[in-house]
């Protein structure tokens, strides 16, 4: 990975920039990875600890634990159960706009993908949060295309202020912002924010990120860090698996939440686990060597390593699968899911950011969760 100072590693001007060495530090841990290194002795040596260093978690990651996933399988069950109960948090996500100005060559929403674009008026936006908070919900996850100048840090402040009618928890995934923007979001009601690397290798990201705010790599990767500066509750950390090492991406989201816990103790932690997926225009868009079972040892990892951290699973992936990792891993899961702008009661305003694979209700999904002897949760926090 390189460290020079080309073009996708300087700030534009508007860009807030943290006095912060994690980045770095991250960097050179995964430059560092050499995960056939690692033998089924580091693997058992680190399913015999009560707490797991950054080392044993690089094990965990490893070709040599692979055999092990049964094992991994049971202690992260006993470690999820110990810390969350049988709660298995329920949410659905609610996109305001597919506008974009970064050309991503992975994703749908990209400014040089022809698609319907779209964008949610006020009354539009507080009509689907009321059809969502019909359904049982009372956690929303808002977001956007990547475009300041179409959905402005305004737009989603009142998209923000109306949800809190309505919902007791509240997430955004848009754009990157400066920790004084992610405190007047966080003013208007929002508690978490997420925004994942895509992929931590710093040259994979200029190649797929040809275009637009988002190619400038430290500023995405620090936006945690300047939303918990900015008064947020807690942050989601990830990668897109299948754009490039799995492996060595999932070692750089884990070591990356792992810094900012040690630097943010307070901050809620959780963990995403997307694969790609087809979209729009591009129905050929996989993961590249990332089957359900490396997906699994990836949030097994995850949940042997940082035990409390949540790690929610998303429709991108079959049900039969997210039905098995909830309660063993998995700790919140999506449902009711459009990915289109809008579409919680209508035909979707907009065109989809992805193809999901899960289409099924609040109540499939409830009922799923109660099938596997577990609790679905709607509310785990209350506003005073």
């Amino acid at each position: 990975m390189k460290t020079a100072a080309t073009d996708h590693m300087k700030y534009l001007d508007t860009m807030e920039a943290v006095d912060s060495d994690i980045m770095n530090n991250v960097l050179k841990m995964v430059d560092s990875y050499d995960y056939h290194r690692y033998t089924a002795g580091d693997v058992r040596a680190a399913l015999n600890k009560e707490t797991l260093s950054p080392e044993d978690f690089a094990a965990l990651l490893s070709p040599a634990a692979f055999p092990f996933l049964e094992e991994m399988a049971h202690k992260a069950t006993y470690e999820t159960r110990k810390h969350f109960g049988n709660a298995v948090c329920m949410f659905t996500p609610l996109y305001i706009a597919n506008y974009c100005e970064n050309h991503c060559v992975y994703c749908g929403f990209n400014c040089k993908n022809r698609i319907h674009r779209a964008k949610l008026t006020y009354e539009e936006i507080d009509h689907e949060m009321s059809v969502i908070a019909q359904s049982g919900l009372k956690e929303i996850l808002i977001l956007t295309g990547e475009s300041r100048s179409m959905s402005d840090v305004a737009y989603i402040g009142e998209a923000v202020k109306t949800a809190r009618k309505y919902f007791s928890t509240i997430g955004i995934e848009i754009y990157p912002l400066n920790s004084d923007e992610y405190h007047y979001l966080h003013e208007c009601g929002a508690d978490f924010v997420s925004v994942y690397q895509e992929t931590y290798n710093t040259d994979k990201y200029e190649q797929m990120h040809l275009s637009g705010p988002k190619r400038v790599y430290p500023y995405r990767f620090n936006a945690q860090e300047r939303a918990l500066m900015g008064g947020m509750r807690g942050v989601s950390f990830g990668a897109l698996l299948g754009l490039d090492d799995f492996r060595k991406d999932a070692f750089a989201s884990g070591m990356h939440a792992y810094y900012i816990q040690q630097k943010y103790p307070h901050a809620e932690i959780s963990f995403s686990t997307p694969r790609l997926r087809p979209y729009v225009n591009n129905a050929d868009n996989n993961p590249n060597d990332v089957h359900e079972p490396q997906l699994l040892q990836v949030m097994l990892a995850y949940r042997l390593f940082m035990p409390f951290a949540g790690i929610t699973i998303s429709t991108r992936e079959r049900e039969g699968f997210r039905d098995n990792v909830i309660g063993m891993a998995a700790t919140k899961i999506s449902a009711g899911v459009s990915v289109g702008v809008g579409g919680h009661e209508e035909e979707a305003k907009g065109d989809e950011q992805f193809e999901i694979s899960d289409p099924r209700s609040v109540r499939e999904v409830h009922q799923a969760i109660l099938n596997h002897g577990l609790q679905p949760v709607y509310t785990d926090y209350l506003w005073v």
